[in-house]
């Protein structure tokens, strides 16, 4: 992962295309590739020059994202999606954004800093106590749930290599929920009790 720049916003009609800069190494980057930002897939429609990359944003992404707010120089966490074979870290965060999160409390502890976070209604039942949630791309451990209220905590590498440690009081970040949540949820609704048979 690095944590990259949006180098230029440019609107065009109902899209925006924004143009990024980052130092991974962006020789064999095709257009078309995915690449998370911010934990939100976006694909590769040019590659002006090396370590530069452009990719348009729709009116769905931009409602859903932080990415309505986004403006020229902000510090964007950067990552190429994973090739087949590639090792797994954390859990698995598909780029998809459910939404945002809003930041409502900070705390340092020494050289580690707790965040706590409030999300819709909608998305609570799919923070739990020690399971995962992505964060601007960062995945993560929830620590504390109570109602539409969960904590995590940064540890030292997280806040030095994210662009987690600049959030501040009432910011929003961009929010994935643990996949097998969404799975369960959706089952759930259609009736179906997971592990029984047809």
């Amino acid at each position: 992962m690095d944590v990259g720049r949006i180098e230029a916003i440019r609107q065009d009609g109902e899209h925006t295309h924004m143009l990024f800069s980052t130092a991974l190494p962006t020789e064999q980057w095709r257009l078309g590739d995915s690449v998370a930002v911010d934990g939100c897939c976006l694909t590769i429609t040019d590659l002006p020059a090396t370590g530069r990359w452009q990719a348009t944003l729709s009116a769905e992404t931009l409602a859903l994202t932080h990415f309505s707010s986004a403006r020229v120089g902000q510090r964007v966490n950067m990552e190429p999606a994973l090739h087949l074979g590639d090792a797994l870290g954390g859990h698995m965060v598909t780029g998809h954004v459910d939404g945002l999160a809003t930041v409502t409390g900070i705390e340092q502890h020494a050289d580690h800093r707790g965040l706590s976070f409030q999300v819709a209604a909608a998305f609570a039942p799919l923070i739990v106590h020690k399971g995962s949630v992505a964060l601007n791309g960062v995945s993560l451990t929830v620590n504390t749930v109570k109602g539409c209220v969960f904590s995590v905590n940064l540890i030292p590498h997280t806040l030095a290599h994210t662009n987690l440690g600049d959030v501040q009081q009432g910011d929003c970040v961009n929010m994935e929920t643990d996949i097998l949540g969404r799975y369960v949820r959706r089952m759930l609704e259609c009736g179906v009790i997971p592990g029984e048979r047809a």
